[in-house]
């Protein structure tokens, strides 16, 4: 198949995989598609993430409409992150890609260097 013709194709994987293109987004996709969190509540539930790569991570998914910022009026102010709609139909593809690494999944990758805990 020539370049040209698998352009198509490429231009929309290639967007699919932006979303989850840093080290945290994907934690913060399956945490958010279990239930809306707080900030700290994210933080604790994904475990060994600092703060500005939570940050930085909450606004690139945010910036590409995959999560939802809510600030309520509260003192302190009171924050929650949730998917949208579009970020509800990434968590589908996500469980797509967990279903095929359980049937195809390379054997030898050690769960610590990928970040699995």
């Amino acid at each position: 198949m020539k370049r040209k013709d698998m352009q198509p194709c490429a231009i929309p994987i290639q967007q699919a995989l932006e979303v989850i293109n840093g080290k945290w987004s994907y934690f913060v996709i399956a945490q958010l598609c279990v239930r809306s969190q707080r900030f700290n509540q994210l933080r604790r539930s994904i475990g060994d993430i600092s703060i500005k790569s939570l940050t930085d991570t909450l606004r690139h998914l945010e910036r590409i409409d995959v999560v939802h910022r809510e600030v309520y009026p509260t003192v302190p102010v009171s924050v929650e992150y949730s998917l949208t709609q579009k970020g509800r139909e990434y968590g589908a593809i996500l469980v797509q890609m967990r279903n095929w690494g359980e049937k195809w999944g390379v054997a030898g990758f050690d769960q610590d260097e990928l970040g699995i805990r």
